[in-house]
């Protein structure tokens, strides 16, 4: 028997809620199927830009008023943007969801682009920050040496030439081909009645006529081809070298992705994983080294971040490439399988606890038509993950060949230098 409720409104929005009775608040998102992957290049960053623009008032709520209401409620009012997605969401006291969804969906399809020129500094600065920031701007590095020209090669935060001009006309043209109710998903987690939920909502729509004839939501054209790997480099006065090592992963729907999530358990994704244990502890080589995971509805990313001295450097990526090999050849403890399937579960559980993760998982399945699988069902896919199974991803996900690769310091020559076995650049030439 499933926890969750899923309705369909005559105009094409989605609802779901999951009602949790030892609760006295609820989590309410609204979900919106636009992110940077959909932006053309002229367009870069309008998604996260736009984002910004719905806190500054509509036609019955100024920005202060916006403020003040969720200040006054005792909540909290936040949004995000990713590469395929935005999302508008909110936890307030269980008394105040009518309100909530009257500020929040009139927020969404109905915002002024009020205070456009201040708010455009804002992002500008937001963009200065993240070049300021190696340890950051390293990231998007790397999806640009993976991705190349292709929309998730590109900084979801977009670029200073495009938000430095982009008009008020043409935030309002893509708002209103992208905000549309068939586009749109309202997930909610808490102590909250599914039917009282579709009526507010439903009545909320009516009153700022924002109402389509029923769609499917925005599909994206699919990543066909993956381009070959490449290098990247930006060079800055650092004391550290901050590297990126990186390659295509597993869709969102791809049921390798729990051997994937193993994977990542075991390489770097935790401080008893192997690159954390191996160059930090063991060494002292850097005190921030991780692997991480991204899945998209047609692809994905894995990759490693390390940020060391030019000292340690060439040591640390000999290191990363011993341990994939390691893994990739099979040679995986049983103690290494048993600690990363039992870690992730008890993150499951603990991730659980809260409704705003309840909420996101609801709203992230639903707008991309992806299957809400139970706790038990995640924990049972998460046991049946093999060893071999895990061995076989890592040779296929991070072969040598496949790997691309970024880095912000100094200098590049020592960069390079260091690459090891993972410099494309080299291999092509080879």
């Amino acid at each position: 028997m499933h926890s969750w409720t899923v309705t369909e409104l005559d105009s094409g929005e989605r609802v779901v809620s999951e009602k949790l009775d030892h609760v006295r608040s609820v989590a309410l998102g609204v979900w919106i199927c636009v992110g940077s992957r959909d932006e053309k290049p002229d367009r870069a960053g309008v998604s996260h830009f736009i984002e910004h623009l719905l806190f500054k008032g509509t036609p019955s709520y100024t920005a202060l008023d916006i403020a003040e209401i969720f200040d006054e409620m005792g909540g909290e009012l936040n949004a995000a943007t990713s590469r395929e997605q935005t999302t508008v969401y909110a936890r307030v006291p269980d008394v105040h969801l009518a309100k909530t969804i009257d500020v929040t969906t009139e927020m969404v399809f109905s915002p002024l682009f009020a205070e456009i020129d201040s708010e455009r500094e804002v992002v500008l600065e937001e963009i200065a920050m993240v070049e300021d920031a190696p340890q950051d701007l390293v990231h998007d590095l790397i999806a640009e040496a993976i991705f190349a020209d292709h929309p998730l090669g590109r900084p979801v935060i977009g670029t200073a030439e495009v938000i430095g001009s982009v008009s008020r006309r043409a935030l309002q043209t893509y708002h209103r081909q992208m905000y549309r109710p068939s586009n749109v998903v309202v997930a909610a987690a808490g102590n909250v009645d599914h039917d009282e939920l579709v009526g507010l909502v439903e009545r909320s729509l009516a009153k700022r006529g924002a109402v389509d004839a029923p769609s499917k939501p925005h599909v994206r054209p699919a990543l066909m081809r993956t381009p070959p790997p490449q290098v990247r480099f930006i060079e800055k006065d650092t004391e550290q070298y901050h590297v990126c090592l990186g390659a295509p992963g597993i869709a969102r729907g791809d049921r390798r992705r729990f051997a994937a999530s193993v994977l990542d358990s075991i390489l770097g994704g935790s401080a008893s994983s192997r690159l954390f244990q191996e160059i930090r502890e063991k060494r002292g080589m850097a005190y921030s080294v991780y692997s991480y995971q991204s899945e998209y509805s047609d692809t994905g990313q894995i990759g490693v971040y390390v940020g060391t001295r030019e000292d340690n450097l060439r040591e640390c990526m000999e290191i990363t490439a011993h341990e994939i090999g390691e893994i990739a050849a099979g040679r995986i403890t049983d103690r290494e399988i048993r600690r990363a399937k039992d870690s992730l579960k008890g993150r499951i559980l603990l991730t659980m606890e809260s409704t705003g993760a309840r909420m996101n998982r609801l709203g992230r399945a639903i707008l991309t038509d992806a299957e809400i699988l139970s706790v038990e069902r995640l924990e049972a896919e998460i046991e049946a993950v093999e060893a071999d199974g895990v061995a076989e991803l890592a040779a296929l996900l991070l072969a040598p060949e496949k790997i691309s690769v970024a880095g912000i310091g100094p200098r590049e020559d020592k960069f390079r230098d260091a690459l090891s076995r993972f410099d494309p650049d080299r291999k092509a030439a080879a």
